[in-house]
Order: C-alpha cells, then sequence, then structure tokens
C-alpha cells in the first residue's frame, strides 16, 4: 500500500517548501505538477545541487530528475572530479 502524501503547496518564492516537496514515487506526475516539478528540479539543479540530492529531497529517482533535467533542456554538467594521475 502506497503512504499517503499530502497535497503541495506553493511558498511565497513560488516553489514548493522543503518539507512537502516529497512526491508518492509510485506516482505518474502529469500537467501542471508536472512542470511545477520540473520547475523546482531545475532551478535546485542550476544553484549547484547534485541530480541525486534533487532526488532525494523529492522522494524520487536519479532516472527521474535526470529526465525531468533533459526535458526542460538544462544543460547538465560533466562528470566531476580530478584525475589521480597524468592522463594517457
Amino acid at each position: 500500500m502506497a503512504p499517503e502524501v499530502p497535497p503541495r503547496s506553493s511558498g511565497a518564492s513560488g516553489l514548493p517548501p522543503a518539507e512537502s516537496t516529497r512526491t508518492d514515487p509510485n506516482r505518474q506526475v502529469r500537467g501542471v505538477e508536472r512542470r511545477e516539478l520540473t520547475e523546482f528540479v531545475s532551478v535546485e539543479y542550476e544553484k549547484g545541487q547534485s541530480i541525486r540530492d534533487i532526488a532525494s529531497t523529492i522522494g524520487r529517482s536519479y532516472g527521474f530528475v535526470h529526465r525531468l533535467l533533459a526535458e526542460s533542456g538544462t544543460e547538465l554538467r560533466t562528470r566531476g572530479g580530478a584525475r589521480k594521475g597524468p592522463r594517457k
């Protein structure tokens, strides 16, 4: 049985408050709600949050967040980290 998720309400900035951003991971997100979630995810990603951090914040998978970012046209960052040796 899926857990009950309270309805999301917009905060003063138009973005959902942190405590109400989690969604039921088994429910499809469509229409206005999907657009709002895509906007929230895009803004957080542009602020520097990682896809994994955003996914855990909203209670969705990495793939779902990645798909929302791709659909919104957000330019994804490259994989980070310094190399441990000389490049070959």
